[in-house]
């Protein structure tokens, strides 16, 4: 026989029909009784798409978007028309002999002979399995056939990808049936799933019909309830049911055993495959979800170029071959597709471990750019979150805008541009192109794909990232060579809500960089923990016990869910033997906690209820908002008499729209938060911005630009009660209309309030958008409400000012 494809999945099923249609010997192995297994464990009714739209497809097999069942019945039709080989119950467990001289060895008994073996087995049938504590109860299910079987149950969906979101709409679909659903996202993007299901579900969330939890991941499963890990710490919700979708695994013994290489030794790795679908063990090839590429268009593309290849057709490109190419030709030179796919592949580092198949998919989605020496990429301030990679040639990044010519060289096979890709603020520098340069930029959702998909590529962003930050934090001179030895020992660590990641009195000796999230410093005084400071993102903690050898003096814990990078505390001290200007740098910051500690424990017999109070303050800010913010409004009650100039001021710098209510938000002792944006340094109302019309300004500030849409998203994810939709009413007559016709309103009223009322009387309608604090960006003199507060009553800070052990001197 000339070929043998073994799993019946789109990828398996277009490459027996093209072999059929060919005349070439062949046979088609599925384990179940029932083709195409990987569509035939979809829910019922499940939409199926036909992704993605702009690739033709090359299969004798029919597929367009449809229902589940509709597509099972043509492809059974069109197999039996097309008389193909097919043997059902027929599991392979082994494969043994050479290209040529295949044996496929059954688990009934029988063998099977072929010259080729072309593999589309998938991955669904190797799960990933929970591991929290629970997970082996009996409500735990990793399959969801029938989402009508269920009725007034409270069901988790755990996994954001395509099959976690079109269960949990399954589950959702009819509110007759009384479900309560709820799906978990431990990210706040959804970056594995299609965008078409990531609109849905977005609208099943602003419908009621689906709870979203972001930045949330199971910690324990408990008879009828689950534990959540959030970013502000453990919850407990109701749950009757849990439905994991958490991706699945190649089987990657049997594929091994068959002697085929895998491109590392990562789980979710993939095997090594040439442009043919060839992998290391001649004559084998694999195509479909075990190629790493799981959209059913790809798959049945692939199936039929297989047994093009097979039949000597060697010049066959595969079909998205126009589309790369027009991608191309703004290129210099004259390489051919495969040529700068593998330029790109082999000369980016995050990019050295993905298949030629990978490649393609990625390419797909993102774009190519040549620039001459000094051509800028980006400017200081621009909006983008996209990231950049170095094919040829090398940027200059100027770090300082009074300095131009100081600049921060990038070479070539390096990334840029991740600062904004990961927390969505404006570019922080301008990017020229250094001499000829290439570079690929990725698309936000191709990017984060990427990260989320390929552990390679997500390790080469996080050692670059981590490189990076050191460099940023430590200066003095350093470059990457001196903190390579360091690089190469980071642990990048996720922390807990209220997790400790330094005990005080403890005796390790490793130094923290607070990489996302916050931390809160605490001492202990008889039995009472004692705040001392806060920590935002870029900080560093640790190094006392580590340069001095001594214990810890104060312990450290999460203010919310954070990241932390763990360094290694003798790296850390050959990096200050090798470097005495960073020592020096490092001593005088350790002098300065120092100070703090022995101030605390110097009053700490005199202070009794104060420190007590202090603490209990610092808790309550950063239980509101502050363990995550950048910039916050307090207003002290001692000195606020009500005038309400704060708002007023609001809505005059705002066209009528005040983006602050004093009156709202919660109080201790006599310090209030009202209800005004946090400014987060990863803002929740960022996620799922449709037009991506939720920025951050070159000072921190997070606004919405007019492209906002209304959908009010970013209402719904922010916790703080910040944001409202509002109507945008017809612009205010100029002064001269208003003198020469009396239209509009005058000097000094209320023109927002004329304005609605002048849209009501003519009957038009209002759309609504998002409105929010933008701490009066572009306004000279900063922030209105702080401006026009008469008492000194209204205060904006970054938390690490505000939150600082001074304030024991004033409650000394």
């Amino acid at each position: 026989m000339r070929v043998a494809i073994v799993g019946s999945g789109p990828a398996g099923l277009s490459a027996a029909a093209r072999a059929a249609e060919l005349g070439m010997s062949h046979v088609l192995l599925e384990k179940t009784d029932h083709l195409s297994d990987t569509i035939y464990k979809y829910q019922k009714g499940k939409h199926v798409m036909a992704t993605p739209s702009n690739l033709v497809l090359r299969s004798p097999l029919d597929f367009d978007a449809g229902k589940r069942e509709v597509i099972l019945d043509t492809w059974d039709q069109q197999m039996a028309d097309q008389k193909v080989t097919v043997r059902l119950n027929a599991e392979v467990a082994a494969i043994e002999g050479e290209t040529g001289n295949f044996t496929l060895n059954l688990k009934s008994g029988d063998t099977i002979a072929a010259e080729a073996v072309v593999l589309a087995i998938g991955t669904q049938g190797n799960p990933n399995v929970l591991r929290v504590p629970g997970a082996d109860l009996p409500h735990i299910q990793y399959q969801l056939d029938d989402p009508t079987e269920y009725v007034d149950e409270h069901i988790t969906v755990i996994g954001s990808g395509d099959a976690g979101i079109e269960n949990a709409l399954g589950l959702a679909a009819d509110k007759m049936q009384g479900n309560v659903v709820t799906i978990l996202n431990r990210g706040a993007e959804f970056a594995r799933a299609k965008s078409a299901n990531v609109k849905l579900l977005e609208e099943a969330e602003a419908d009621g019909r689906i709870s979203v939890r972001r930045d949330t991941t199971p910690a324990e499963v408990r008879p009828g309830e689950m534990v959540l890990d959030t970013r502000d710490g453990q919850e407990t919700i109701p749950c009757d049911r849990i439905i994991a979708r958490t991706g699945s695994q190649p089987p990657r013994a049997f594929v091994e055993a068959a002697g085929i290489d895998f491109t590392s030794e990562d789980r979710g790795a993939f095997p090594q495959l040439s442009p043919s679908f060839e992998t290391t063990k001649n004559g084998i090839h694999v195509i479909g979800a075990l190629a790493g590429y799981p959209l059913i268009k790809h798959c049945m593309n692939q199936g039929y170029d297989a047994i093009e290849f097979l039949n000597g057709n060697l010049d066959l490109k595969p079909a998205d071959e126009p589309i790369l190419a027009a991608k191309f030709n703004a290129l210099p030179g004259r390489k051919s597709v495969e040529e700068w796919l593998e330029t790109f592949r082999s000369q980016v580092v995050i990019l050295q471990e993905l298949s030629p198949l990978q490649m393609r998919e990625l390419m797909l989605d993102s774009d190519v750019h040549a620039f001459g020496p000094g051509d800028v990429v980006f400017t200081r301030n621009d909006s983008g979150s996209s990231m950049f990679a170095i094919a040829e040639g090398s940027v200059a990044v100027e770090v300082n805008p009074d300095d131009t010519d100081f600049t921060v060289p990038i070479e070539q096979g390096s990334i840029f541009g991740e600062v904004g890709l990961i927390s969505g603020r404006r570019r922080g520098a301008t990017v020229r192109a250094a001499e000829p340069t290439v570079v690929m930029e990725l698309s936000r959702q191709a990017a984060l794909k990427l990260l989320a998909t390929s552990p390679s590529a997500n390790r080469a962003v996080n050692r670059i990232s981590v490189e990076r930050q050191l460099l940023q934090l430590f200066g003095s001179g350093l470059n990457p060579a001196d903190v390579a030895d360091l690089v190469d020992q980071s642990e990048v660590v996720n922390v807990r809500a209220g997790e400790t990641v330094i005990n005080e009195g403890a005796d390790d000796k490793d130094i923290f960089i607070v990489r996302r999230g916050s931390m809160i410093v605490e001492k202990d005084l008889g039995g009472h923990p004692v705040f001392l400071s806060y920590l935002p993102a870029g900080s560093y903690f640790g190094e006392m016990a580590v340069i001095d050898g001594s214990k810890r003096t104060a312990s450290v814990k999460a203010a919310i869910k954070s990241e932390v990078i763990r360094l290694p505390g003798d790296a850390f001290n050959a990096l200050l033997d090798a470097k005495p200007e960073l020592r020096e740098k490092a001593m005088g910051d350790m002098a300065g906690r120092r100070e703090i500690n022995d101030f605390v424990e110097s009053r700490k017999a005199s202070f009794g209820g104060a420190v007590d109070m202090y603490s209990q303050t610092a808790q309550f800010l950063v239980d509101n908002g502050l363990g995550e913010a950048t910039d916050v409004l307090l207003i002290d009650e001692k000195l606020c008499v009500g005038c309400d100039n704060c708002e007023k001021a609001c809505a005059d710098s705002h066209d009528g729209l005040s983006r602050l209510d004093r009156e709202a938000g919660k109080t201790y002792a006599h310090l209030h938060v009202p209800t005004s944006c946090r400014h987060c340094e990863h803002p929740h109302c960022m996620a799922d911005c449709p037009p991506n019309a939720i920025k951050r300004g070159p000072d921190g500030e997070v606004f919405i630009d007019d492209t906002c849409i209304g959908c009010g998203n970013c209402q719904r994810n922010c916790p703080y009660g910040v944001i409202r939709m509002d109507a945008r009413p017809p612009k205010k007559p100029g002064l001269l209309s208003w003198l020469l016709f009396g239209a509009g309103p005058g000097p000094g009223e209320a023109n927002y309030s004329w304005r609605k009322k002048k849209a009501e009387a003519e009957g038009k309608e209002t759309p609504k958008v998002a409105i929010k604090c933008d701490m009066c960006s572009g306004v000279t003199g900063g922030p209105a409400c702080v401006r026009a507060c008469p008492t000194g009553a209204a205060i904006r800070v970054s938390p690490e000012k505000f939150l600082s052990v001074a304030r024991l001197e004033d409650i000394d």
